[in-house]
């Protein structure tokens, strides 16, 4: 029953991708341009929000299999498990159960970073994994925090709103990349005597560019939306573990961060962590808040 609601979700937003640009088109009225110049835009437009939208729910679908093969993850089996183990299980579970969730999977990755994370389809079937450097590297009260920052991520969705927006902005990347491809090869036959200045290959060349370009433009509004998400995180970490865990948590990456590099193998899910770096320019495709803000908002706020 989850699948389905969750593919109803998906074509729901499919739906209103193509509503929007098609709303776009007409106000704009490159709906009638478009048309007079024979760019199938209708059915680009079809294509852009499938393709866009079912590469994002795929990589949701596998999310948990591709980060346990590329980080290394090792799941925790309640079975067997013992010390530090059996102790990280039991956090987890007693965090879970308060924020009115099923148990997850834990698991624990080989890394010097101070960092975890959550990921996974659905609230039931998520993952929650930590780094041996953060095991190593933080006290009972900061753990808490940490994996009251994760569970809370479960607990909000996180992983199927942050699938659907870059779903959607897929979709928008596709089709103007397309059309705006079209458009241009158009207009350089157009003034080309000859009418052959503009071929295959060129359209594609200008396409490949035009997708990079609108998305890391579309990278903006993803990051931003992700950072907002960690406040919210966060705060459902503080209500969970208590604020003094939370913020106590934060602190330790704060110093962990000002002196340790960042693994390089954790680059590539750092959406998913519940720490990043980025500064000047970069601070626009940062995943997350700087800390300091982070902690200035728990600070801030009464729990």
């Amino acid at each position: 029953m989850a699948l389905f609601r969750r593919f109803g979700l998906f074509a729901l937003t499919n739906i209103a991708v193509i509503f929007t640009i098609g709303l776009i088109l007409r106000l704009t009225g490159l709906d009638v341009y478009l048309a007079k110049s024979g760019v199938p835009y209708a059915t680009t437009l079809l294509f852009a929000a499938i393709w866009g939208m079912g590469g994002a729910f795929i990589s949701l679908l596998l999310s948990k299999f591709m980060v346990k093969a590329s980080m290394g993850v090792q799941i925790i089996d309640p079975r067997n498990a013992s010390g530090w183990q059996r102790d990280l299980l039991t956090r987890v579970q007693r965090l879970a159960q308060a924020a009115g969730l099923p148990m997850p999977e834990v698991g624990y990755y080989e890394s010097p970073e101070i960092n975890a994370f959550a990921t996974g389809p659905s609230r039931s079937s998520a993952l929650v994994a930590v780094s041996t450097g953060l095991l190593n590297g933080m006290d009972s009260e900061e753990l808490d925090g940490v994996l009251g920052h994760e569970l809370s991520h479960v607990a909000n969705g996180d992983m199927v709103t942050m699938t659907l927006v870059q779903g959607v902005i897929n979709s928008f990347v596709i089709f103007f990349s397309w059309i705006v491809s079209k458009l241009i090869v158009s207009q350089l036959n157009r003034n080309d005597d000859r009418g052959s200045s503009g071929g295959f290959f060129m359209e594609f060349m200008i396409r490949q560019l035009l997708m990079v370009v609108f998305g890391l433009l579309g990278s903006i509004v993803v990051a931003y939306v992700s950072r907002a998400r960690e406040f919210r995180a966060d705060a459902g970490g503080a209500k969970l573990a208590g604020r003094s865990s939370m913020i106590a948590a934060l602190e330790r990456l704060k110093v962990a961060f000002s002196r340790d590099p960042i693994d390089q193998r954790g680059e590539t899910i750092a959406a998913l962590k519940i720490s990043n770096r980025a500064g000047g320019l970069a601070s626009l495709f940062a995943t997350h808040p700087p800390l300091e803000e982070r902690i200035a908002a728990l600070r801030a706020k009464a729990y």
